[in-house]
């Protein structure tokens, strides 16, 4: 019988992140789910508690924010005595022209995008560094921190530095049996981009696949490098779009 493993996932409310949290569910793993919504958190845990054999919590709140973290960790110990992945997932696209681009936006980007990978991840390993299994960190990034686009500089920074972390964490911490990936989705179908009635068909007519990604695509990808068949991964960034990066046409 395989190990039940417990599972933090930030941004997990909706979209890519849920569906993470619903692909980890399904193998029995007990989950974590954080949305800064509490609505949504609980919306969430109320879906996967209907198929779920392991369990479900929820916590909402801001997984940027040191508290939030803590919260996540402290429970992850206090309701399994383990920890075994974190997935950073949380994050926030703010758009804007370079030459106009605001401090306030410039450094709230950098601060949920960066310092809440950062720091969950610091929190997670301080955990996973006293088990005999170690770990799996797993960060969200984006095709723009490989190929530029308009309007975001800042945020393709922040995913450019997220996968730099990964590759440095195993330095860090491949002594204690962590593993550290990334993985970098380009166009997917979410309730956020569907509402762009043109979404869809502009993505399938660039993608080399024909179609823009779905939240299974991304949830596959997320479930494996996080899997005990996956140990041997570490410092990698898989690139989940359809082939969209080997030539980047651009949508606009």
């Amino acid at each position: 019988m395989k190990k039940q493993k417990v599972a933090i996932i930030t941004g997990a409310g909706q979209g890519i992140g849920f569906e993470i949290a619903r692909k980890l569910a399904s193998k029995g793993h007990h989950i974590i789910l954080n949305d800064i919504e509490e609505s949504l958190t609980k919306e969430a845990v109320n879906e996967l508690i209907t198929f779920s054999q392991g369990k479900i919590l929820g916590v909402s709140g801001d997984s940027a924010e040191h508290s939030c973290i803590e919260r996540m960790v402290n429970l992850a110990v206090s309701e399994f005595g383990q920890l075994d992945i974190a997935i950073a997932n949380a994050g926030i696209t703010l758009y804007g022209d370079f030459l106009e681009y605001s401090q306030e936006d410039f450094f709230e980007v950098v601060r949920v995008n960066m310092g809440g990978t950062f720091f969950l991840a610091q929190a997670a390993a301080n955990v996973m560094k006293n088990q005999d299994s170690g770990g799996s960190l797993l960060f969200t990034s984006s095709v723009t921190a490989h190929q530029a686009h308009k309007n975001l500089a800042a945020y393709g920074m922040t995913k450019a530095a997220i996968e730099m972390l990964a590759k440095n964490l195993v330095i860090e911490l491949s002594g204690f049996g962590i593993t550290v990936n990334s993985i970098a989705p380009g166009a997917t179908i979410t309730k956020r981009t569907a509402q762009d009635e043109s979404y869809e068909e502009t993505w399938s007519e660039i993608t080399p696949m024909g179609r823009p990604a779905n939240v299974l695509d991304i949830a596959h990808a997320a479930a494996f490098l996080v899997s005990e068949e996956a140990r041997h991964i570490t410092g990698q960034n898989l690139v989940i779009d359809g082939g969209w990066t080997s030539i980047s046409p651009s949508p606009y």
